[in-house]
């Protein structure tokens, strides 16, 4: 026979199970615009990598990425009429290139995510560094 103690207890695990398949969300099936980075890339790996570039470049968003026509504020990650974001793919496949060339001894890592050589190796700080121009 089941005790009234077994009994809230089991409910009680039976309802945080519940709770939690509930509470979970289902991927959403996002458009993106990744043209050097890998499709499957996560939302917080993504975040990471233009954080990163961000601070190497010593920029914000909008340096690559264009405003939203329909909005004021808001930018639009999948436009593409920004040509420093042309500029930004180039640089990317060059730091994977030569990452891949040197420095790929992992070959359970995908090299797009090695970062030996980044954008901070040559930029460090500065948008268009003067010895590279």
């Amino acid at each position: 026979m089941i005790s009234k103690q077994q009994l809230v207890s089991f409910l009680c695990i039976a309802l945080f199970v519940f709770t939690g398949i509930a509470a979970t969300r289902l991927p959403q099936n996002k458009v993106r615009n990744l043209k050097v980075l890998p499709n499957d890339i996560s939302d917080l790996a993504l975040d990471s990598f233009m954080h990163s570039y961000s601070k190497a470049l010593g920029v914000a968003c909008d340096f690559c990425h264009s405003k939203d026509k329909n909005s004021t504020n808001e930018l639009n990650f999948e436009l593409d009429d920004n040509p420093m974001k042309e500029a930004a793919r180039k640089m990317m496949r060059l730091t994977i290139q030569l990452n891949k060339d040197y420095f790929y001894f992992d070959s359970t890592r995908r090299p797009e995510y090695l970062n030996v050589v980044s954008c901070i190796t040559c930029h460090r700080g500065d948008p268009m560094p003067a010895d590279l121009k």
